[in-house]
């Protein structure tokens, strides 16, 4: 799983960031919490996914970049909207995972976190 350097929180769960990725890295429970993330597919601007799923064994996560955190689905579609919000305000274009690709790797020298 990698980590936006610059991830986007809702401010419910900010004060309990480090706790929260840790037990989402664990498979540990976190009911009501979803982390946004760049989509497989590429019509998508961004996934919505419940940490509930993301405990399944056989989920897919290894590749997953996660851009946002947030407790509650509503909550989450906000923060998502948010995000293409911000980055479209920046940019003035909807080029949501060039965009955050580029600021998670510009500062690393292309190496991933």
């Amino acid at each position: 799983m990698i980590w936006y350097k610059h991830l986007y929180v809702d401010e419910d769960i900010v004060h309990k960031l480090k706790k929260i990725k840790w037990k989402i890295c664990h498979n540990a429970g976190q009911l009501d919490l979803y982390v946004i993330s760049l989509p497989d597919v590429e019509s998508n601007l961004l996934e919505i996914i419940s940490t509930v799923e993301l405990m399944q064994k056989h989920y897919p996560k290894g590749e997953l970049f996660v851009v946002g955190l947030a407790k509650g689905y509503e909550k989450a579609q906000k923060l998502a909207a948010g995000i293409v919000t911000d980055i479209f305000n920046k940019t003035g274009k909807f080029n949501v995972k060039e965009y955050l690709q580029a600021m998670q790797y510009a500062d690393t020298g292309g190496f991933r976190l």
